[in-house]
């Protein structure tokens, strides 16, 4: 079963890219960030006609989640609990009733730029809230993939020059200790364990000529269980999306599962 997770930004300017890499790739789940378009605008028929069932979280021009599942999908959350006022679309859960049913999260975390500032703050705010959710999850003791755009260099090998990032909040002490919270949790960093290999990114910015550099960053990530990370396989990145018309600054990161 393979499990993929991708920042498309906006499904709608690269509805073409989407569906070929869908087409190429073939996952079982996706879980889609920056779709950039309202719940209702979501292309649900052309996604549905590739045997996806859909849910989508979504606003207007900015953020939006969504999760794409060859499988049954039940007992949907919306919104990530912990600030009845935060209105941005950047988290959505459900159960995929697969051989051996899975809890996913798509995930779309902050930025936090400029820091300092309330969008740092908002970004560690939304971690903390994160922490609590996924400390609640791991109590059902099943498989369970945390999957999306965290946001986050974890490591100085992440990242093609790391004094180029330093005061970024993509790579901020502050953050990376935030990240670190959630993986001490119990959770596995799906790359890290089946891969670990340094420069191996999943972004690349349209500026400065940075994907033809290879000057990237691995800010998307898989995080799991335990009882996720024992039926983990494999994991890959795919990298050739990058190089396609109209792409995402963005690549799916893709891990495969024995669910």
């Amino acid at each position: 079963m393979k499990i993929a997770s991708w920042n498309v930004n906006s499904v709608g300017a690269r509805l073409p890219t989407v569906l070929n890499v869908l087409k190429d790739v073939s996952p079982d789940v996706v879980c889609l960030q920056e779709i950039k378009c309202e719940t209702q605008k979501f292309p649900y028929l052309e996604i549905e006609d590739l045997g996806y069932n859909v849910i989508a979280h979504g606003q207007k021009s900015y953020n939006g989640v969504a999760i794409l599942s060859k499988y049954q999908i039940e007992d949907v959350q919306t919104g990530l609990p912990g600030d009845e006022d935060d209105d941005q679309a950047r988290y959505i859960e459900a159960t995929i009733l697969s051989e051996t049913p899975c809890r996913v999260a798509t995930i779309y975390l902050p930025n936090g730029n400029p820091r300092p500032g309330p969008k740092y703050d908002y970004k560690l705010d939304w971690m903390k809230r994160l922490k609590a959710r996924a400390a609640e999850l791991l109590k059902a003791e099943e498989p369970l993939i945390l999957a999306g755009d965290y946001n986050c260099i974890p490591r100085d090998e992440d990242c093609w020059d790391p004094a180029v990032w330093a005061d970024d909040a993509l790579i901020f002490p502050d953050t990376r200790a935030a990240f670190r919270e959630l993986l001490w949790l119990g959770l596995v960093d799906a790359f890290e364990v089946r891969d670990a290999r340094g420069h191996q990114y999943t972004f690349w910015d349209y500026q400065r000529g940075a994907w033809q550099k290879d000057h990237g960053i691995r800010i998307d990530h898989l995080l799991l269980s335990p009882q996720a990370a024992d039926r983990l396989e494999s994991v890959a990145i795919h990298k050739v999306a990058r190089a396609m018309e109209k792409p995402s600054d963005h690549v799916p990161i893709i891990g495969e599962f024995s669910l």
